[in-house]
Formats: structure tokens, sequence, C-alpha cells
């Protein structure tokens, strides 16, 4: 996971807005929407960093469509002083 996690938030110029997703829903599970205004970004945006990040194990979704709610996974979780270490070297 370590290095998934260091290709998903470095690798990429996605990187710092995913950090941000994952940090707002560890605070607490939110749908597309909410994180869009949350973080000030367009809602497209916001769909293709949470489709990347389910796609790597990353998030994982509960509900369809609209109303899907994310949250980190139990992996992420577990692994989530590298992600601190990831940010500590990224610009957010």
């Amino acid at each position: 996971m370590e290095a998934v996690l260091w290709y998903v938030l470095t690798g990429t110029r996605g990187g710092p807005n995913r950090l941000r997703i994952l940090r707002a829903i560890d605070e607490r599970p939110r749908n597309a929407n909410q994180l869009a205004e949350t973080l000030e970004l367009d809602y497209s945006t916001v769909r293709h960093h949470l489709d990347v990040l389910l796609e790597h194990g990353i998030i994982t979704r509960t509900g369809d469509d609209y109303g899907a709610v994310y949250s980190p996974t139990e992996t992420a979780q577990h692994n989530w002083d590298i992600i601190e270490e990831i940010a500590e070297e990224l610009p957010v």
C-alpha cells in the first residue's frame, strides 16, 4: 500500500487535491457534492479524484450515484502515518 499511496499522492499533478479529499473524508464521510463545496473544487474534478482513489483501493463508497458517501478504507486508515509523511512533502 505504501507504494500505491506515494504514486497516487505524488506521482501525478492531482496529488495535493487527492490528499485534501482524503483528509476531508477522514474527518467525516462525505459525498462528492459536499467535498466539492467544502474544498472549493469543481464537482467533476472531485469525481475524477474519487475515481482514482477508489481504483487504487484507498477509499470506499457506500451507496450509489449522486448520494454515494466516501470514506478511507481500513487499509488507508492503517497506513495513515504514511499518508501524513507524504503530506509533509506536498504543497497543500
